[in-house]
């Protein structure tokens, strides 16, 4: 079985253990008879959080039929001294709707002339799909994970014939006019001086062998604590060095230079040729603290290690100053960092020290205490910069929706639609960071796109983005 079938396997156990242990415990209870049993408090219902202001509300009056007092031989009419008001949460399902464009023709009898409003420019020129059910369409695929033969299904049920094969050429054609933008977006992350690092594979179709085999997403984010987020994925054939060599080093046609500045990652060996100082003396190492405490939590797990427990209790004290430090500006959160973290670290070293002389080689244990020593300098980098994060957690965090997409996809079709998909994504992402309603995001900006200026594409950029009132859907 794969890991996921043994998972569903785990929870279905769980689940029957939890149901007998329920019926064992009522059967004891009854077996004790009732002169035994403690009276029960009544249970407590569960306090229920209202529900959102900003839905819709449908108001349904109750009222008698009669007002007036049914108490024989009375009959007056009564006053309304108030009311109860419960709510219940409905959905309506997605609904279709047409836009009519009516271009009016206005001629002059006189010179023979004629006057009409130009056509307006489309995503897809020609096409039938607007561009809310082409943002629709994306936000089904790359941020609701739903492949083409699943969204055919769903529109099925609404009465709208939409073959799979037409959802992935909208998607396509949807893709390819969002490539300036996202050319433009990648220019914005890679701005930051300090950016976060990671690579996570996913399955390529390779038809020619009748397989998939393993590509790569690799991933780039702005500093946790910058206060303009952004991230932005590249969909690569490998995980050679070359990737992110290549997609830091610049781009002419777009007017990006090579990048500059401390680079946060896991320390894959690939990094080490991105930060070689002698190829880029501009650009610094820092290293992912949550990795390092999580191969001694491994330890502590497998009860292999009584060093392990103590590792993580010291790592527990740095991370719980750090936690309270996430909203300073970064010259605070340094000094901060300089007055109290940096001696736990100083004592952390020492002791991973001395521990490392009592332990012998080629175990877990001392593997884990070389990786934290080895990499000191760029495990502490985040001491000497405010900016620096401790740990790569946060682009974690964006790549969780690459790991879910994946199971559901199975693969992806082509190098291109990998690519599609990561410009797709990226901008997504990158707008749920900001707040915004990703399918409001993407649809501006599907209907701006073919009138908008390209010297101000960048009003487009999730971190600068404001509908317009023209764009916002119509009420029901």
């Amino acid at each position: 079985m794969s890991a996921e079938q043994r998972r569903l396997f785990e929870e279905t156990l769980t689940e029957d253990e939890a149901s007998l242990q329920a019926q064992l415990d009522r059967l004891r209870e009854e077996a004790a008879g009732e002169a035994t049993a403690k009276p029960k408090a009544p249970p407590r219902r569960p306090r229920r959080e209202a529900l959102p202001a900003h839905l819709r509300r449908v108001e349904h009056r109750h009222e008698p039929d009669n007002t007036n007092c049914p108490t024989p031989d009375c009959g007056a009419p009564m006053t309304r001294v108030g009311e109860d008001v419960s709510e219940r949460l409905d959905i309506v399902p997605a609904e279709f709707f047409v836009h009519r464009h009516i271009y009016g023709k206005w001629a002059c009898r006189c010179c023979q002339t004629l006057t009409q409003t130009p056509a307006i420019p489309e995503v897809i020129d020609g096409g039938i799909a607007a561009s809310g059910l082409l943002a629709h369409t994306l936000i089904s695929r790359f941020a609701d994970h739903l492949p083409y033969y699943r969204q055919e299904t769903i529109n099925a049920r609404s009465g709208v014939h939409t073959p799979r094969s037409t959802l992935a050429a909208w998607a396509g054609q949807a893709g390819a006019a969002l490539e300036p933008l996202y050319d433009v977006h990648k220019r914005f992350v890679l701005g930051c001086r300090v950016l976060h690092a990671d690579e996570t594979p996913v399955a390529l179709l390779d038809p020619g062998a009748g397989k998939t085999k393993r590509a790569y997403v690799w991933a780039y984010a702005r500093s946790h604590h910058d206060p303009t987020p952004g991230v932005v994925y590249d969909f690569c054939l490998g995980r050679g060095a070359q990737y992110p060599v290549g997609f830091l080093a610049g781009d002419e046609r777009t007017g990006l230079g090579r990048w500059a500045g401390t680079l946060l990652t896991d320390r894959y060996g690939a990094y080490d040729t991105v930060l070689d100082a002698r190829v880029y003396p501009d650009r610094m190492a820092a290293a992912c603290v949550a990795h390092a405490r999580r191969k001694f939590d491994e330890l502590a797990k497998a009860g292999a290690s009584p060093l392990a427990e103590e590792a993580i209790r010291r790592f527990a004290n740095i991370y719980e100053i750090e936690g309270e430090l996430s909203g300073l500006p970064d010259d605070e959160r340094q000094a901060v960092r300089r007055e109290l973290a940096k001696p736990l670290w100083g004592k952390l070293k020492t002791w991973l020290e001395l521990e490392r002389r009592l332990v012998a080689d080629g175990g877990p244990t001392a593997g884990a205490i070389d990786y934290t020593l080895n990499h000191w300098p760029a495990l502490s980098r985040h001491l000497d910069d405010g900016a620096v994060p401790i740990d790569n957690n946060h682009l974690e965090r964006q790549i969780k929706p690459w790991a879910m997409g994946r199971k559901a996809w199975m693969f992806v079709g082509s190098e291109l639609a990998g690519q599609r998909a990561a410009m797709v994504m990226s901008l997504v992402q990158s707008a749920k960071l900001h707040g915004h309603d990703p399918w409001a995001y993407l649809r501006d900006v599907l209907q701006r796109l073919p009138t908008q200026l390209n010297s101000r594409i960048e009003e487009l950029l999730p971190h600068r983005w404001q509908a317009l009132a023209s764009c916002e859907p119509p009420s029901q």
